[in-house]
């Protein structure tokens, strides 16, 4: 199964506002760190049902933003969402951006980049779509020290790319960014049962369960196109 077909099955499943709420408690930190000004022009990679685009038109008054997704079942779920005429959704490839040269200030990648085809083009045409001074914020929980996240590949009928952070930071520079910053941000809001809870359906001790989501969470890799 490729990534088209996955995705359109979790969004006829509507699984899509169950991915949205697990990663809204590292994404929503990920969102308020981007510098967009008002009337900036944003772009979400691999957005799913929409959701970090709606969160920063309500919260940084973002002017144009765009999503793009592989899944033509998300893109139709996440214009049911969205009552917004500032947000437009894309089906496309990641190595394919439908963009002019510089055309873009902000860039989003919310637990999506790890789906791309080639993730070395991807890079290079998402620098290619940013102005000067325009930047990428990718988040991905699934990572190569964040060992607990690695069953994943073997729960998702795709190829996921799984890169450690020192192979974020080089991947980044090969395609021309400049690595601004690169930090995991933990998931505070999943309660983490006491010791003698364990096991559970999910997980076989707590100390597994702190590693997820307290010490990895979320790992942000924030580029800089020069």
């Amino acid at each position: 199964m490729n990534v088209r077909e996955e995705f359109d099955e979790w969004a006829r499943e509507g699984r899509d506002k169950g991915m949205e709420e697990r990663h809204w408690h590292t994404a929503r930190h990920v969102l308020a760190r981007m510098p967009v000004e008002e009337g900036d022009t944003v772009l979400d990679l691999g957005t799913g049902s929409g959701y970090a685009l709606r969160a920063l038109r309500e919260t940084k008054d973002a002017g144009r933003a765009y999503g793009i997704d592989a899944s033509p079942e998300m893109l139709r779920n996440a214009r049911g969402y969205t009552d917004d005429s500032n947000v437009g959704y894309l089906r496309g490839d990641f190595e394919y951006l439908p963009f002019e040269d510089g055309a873009i200030d902000h860039i989003s990648s919310m637990e999506a980049f790890y789906y791309a085809a080639n993730p070395h083009d991807a890079l290079a045409e998402l620098r290619r779509v940013l102005r000067p001074g325009g930047t990428f914020y990718c988040a991905v929980n699934f990572f190569e020290e964040s060992e607990e996240t690695h069953v994943w590949q073997d729960m998702v009928g795709v190829d996921m790319t799984l890169w450690s952070r020192d192979e974020y930071r080089e991947a980044f520079r090969d395609a021309g960014f400049a690595v601004a910053g690169q930090d995991c941000i933990p998931d505070r809001e999943v309660d983490i049962p006491p010791a003698d809870e364990f096991p559970t359906d999910d997980w076989e001790s707590r100390e597994a369960m702190v590693d997820r989501y307290r010490r990895w969470g979320t790992l942000l890799t924030v580029g800089v196109a020069p």
